[in-house]
């Protein structure tokens, strides 16, 4: 990756749309903090903000955005749908109620995710009809996945008009590189994001981890943040302390080595700290 990304630097979805490199995460936000936490990090230039509805905070991300002064067009926003209705039109319904929430009646959200893979295959095919339908009204700009095995993403084929999806977002750091998968979606065109980029800080002691960081006059956690960029995937760091917020964002005077990136790409590889991805799996 070029050393002159900055945090309007993008990736671009194969629908053509423009998704910011770095994106604001807020998982685990308790809702008295979200509309805070998302306007300090638009105040210091983060432009996309990715929720979902288990994380029951999607209203406080919208209301964030509108006391933002900002554009609607110049915020990018994901969500993600965890659990299928009885059919794909109270699918769509579910759907249809990230949107409501976050943007209004005639809103949009730039991107909507099925968050899960583990739901199994028919709950996966009724999320995935349900979202093709609000993408072609409009209402979701590009369509993706998360949490998705090579399996998973190949079993879509036999029911998909959209494919292949336009992102794959998965657990991914030096412990977790998940190489299999992240290989597929970059041949074929999927845009990967990177969640837990910062291992939730479980790593800050590692003696490599810290003599990189020393060597750039970084901290451990903005060389993860960078290691995800310089990998050529969409990190999105999340934190409510305004200060971690606006240094989670400042990694982009600095660019990682080869030396470095080998030394990252070394590190052993560990159990998953959120979800484990069952490549070969299509159940």
């Amino acid at each position: 990756m070029s050393s002159s990304l900055t945090i309007n630097s993008t990736l671009e979805l194969r629908t053509g749309a423009k998704l910011p490199i770095l994106g604001f995460g807020v998982w685990d936000s308790p809702q008295d903090l979200t509309v805070k936490s998302c306007l300090e990090a638009l105040k210091v230039g983060y432009r996309h903000i990715d929720t979902a509805q288990g994380y029951s905070n999607e209203a406080e991300v919208g209301e964030a955005v509108k006391q933002s002064g900002l554009a609607r067009k110049d915020i990018y926003i994901t969500s993600k749908i965890w659990e299928a209705g009885d059919d794909v039109d109270l699918t769509y319904e579910r759907c249809l109620g990230s949107v409501k929430k976050i943007a209004g009646e005639d809103g949009y959200l730039d991107l909507m995710l099925i968050h899960n893979a583990a739901v199994g295959a028919e709950p996966r095919k009724k999320m995935w009809l349900a979202m093709e339908k609000l993408h072609s009204e409009g209402r979701f700009k590009s369509i993706g996945v998360s949490n998705y095995g090579i399996g998973h993403i190949e079993d879509m084929k036999s029911y998909a008009k959209v494919w292949p999806p336009a992102v794959n977002q998965l657990e991914l750091h030096p412990w977790l590189q998940q190489r299999e998968v992240v290989e597929y979606c970059h041949k074929n065109g999927i845009v990967v994001e990177a969640y837990c980029p910062i291992v939730r800080n479980q790593k800050a002691n590692d003696p490599t981890l810290n003599e990189i960081a020393k060597k750039h006059g970084k901290t451990s956690v903005q060389v993860l943040v960078r290691y995800c960029i310089d990998k050529g995937w969409s990190p999105l760091p999340k934190s409510d302390n305004p200060g971690r917020i606006a240094q989670n964002a400042d990694v982009f005077d600095f660019q990682l080595g080869k030396d470095d990136m080998e030394k990252l790409d070394g590190m052993p590889q560990e159990k998953a700290l959120v979800l484990a991805v069952d490549n070969e799996s299509t159940k």
